[in-house]
């Protein structure tokens, strides 16, 4: 399986911190923000992954993560010249999906709960092995800003609607989405929107059109944040630093991920560990490398 993440943007409701600096390299508590999607993605055992960004700020990226190596991937990169759709990532990344299935995640998501791991690995079998696309319902209060989802009495996906003005339920289809090989081609009959977009929306419709379209609620005991908003992502620095702080671990670590899936050597992981410095980051990696880290 392929993975992209989806880093584009001006981030305007973030302005002025994103006048000169992409969304997804602002600090969430003690890491950069694309830690945590890229650790999603690693999380569901996907090691080749393609970031879209900007014309402006791909090159930042490229010198924050390199060529991926580090973490035990290989990272490819490319540009999205202008923001029309989240759709629009498969038809960048279309040489780069080829023949495989394939996850998108949207750079400003982060995720965090108790066995999301197992879901991740599910999905991905549930493309690569059954041929059906899956994504992850949350339920919110202000559903009319998001993508939502609504079910029949069996808990079954009845229907998609995208930022509807009278919602029919208050779950929210998140920015992660997993999609059996050919979704390129479905990409390609996405028109535009009455906002102009090709909408990620029109396509998970077509997967529920042809019943290959499954549903996993994030229930109680998880959490999705979308750093969208000033408000927001204060919100989810605040998160981690809670969950670091009283459980002693930590959210998102990229080059823990590969250690502990055996990507990457101890001799690697000490030698990021000190690209760090005396951050507490650094230490978190050091800590890993020396078994000291609980699981």
């Amino acid at each position: 399986m392929k993975g992209i993440i989806l880093a584009g943007g001006a981030g305007t409701r973030l302005y002025p911190l994103t006048l000169v600096t992409s969304k997804q390299l602002l600090p969430v508590y003690d890491k950069p923000m694309i830690y945590y999607p890229l650790s999603t993605l690693m999380l569901a055992g996907i090691r080749d992954i393609l970031i879209i960004s900007t014309p402006e700020d791909t090159q930042r990226f490229r010198n924050l993560l390199g060529d991926g190596s580090q973490f035990g991937i290989r990272l490819l990169y490319e540009t999205q010249p202008s923001p029309d759709g989240l759709a629009q990532a498969f038809i960048i990344g279309e040489e780069f999906i080829g023949n495989d299935s394939c996850a998108m995640i949207l750079g400003d998501n982060i995720f965090y709960g108790n066995g999301f791991g197992r879901m991740l690995q599910n999905a991905r079998k549930n493309a690569e092995e059954k041929n059906r696309s899956s994504v992850f319902a949350y339920y919110v209060a202000d559903p009319e800003r998001f993508g939502i989802v609504d079910f029949d009495e069996k808990g079954r996906a009845l229907h998609l609607e995208e930022k509807p003005a009278e919602p029919k339920s208050h779950y929210a289809v998140t920015g992660l989405y997993f999609y059996p090989p050919g979704i390129s081609s479905r990409a390609h009959l996405v028109t535009p929107s009455y906002r102009g977009e090709l909408e990620i929306t029109s396509i998970n419709q077509m997967y529920l059109a042809d019943s290959l379209l499954d549903v996993q609620i994030l229930g109680r005991g998880f959490a999705w944040l979308d750093t969208g908003t000033m408000d927001t992502l204060l919100d989810a620095s605040e998160f981690v630093r809670m969950i670091e702080q009283r459980q002693s671990i930590m959210i998102s670590a990229p080059e823990e991920i590969a250690y502990k899936n055996k990507w990457i050597t101890k001799d690697k992981l000490l030698k990021s560990a000190e690209k760090y410095g005396k951050s507490p980051y650094g230490a978190h990696l050091r800590a890993v490398a020396e078994g000291k880290v609980r699981y």
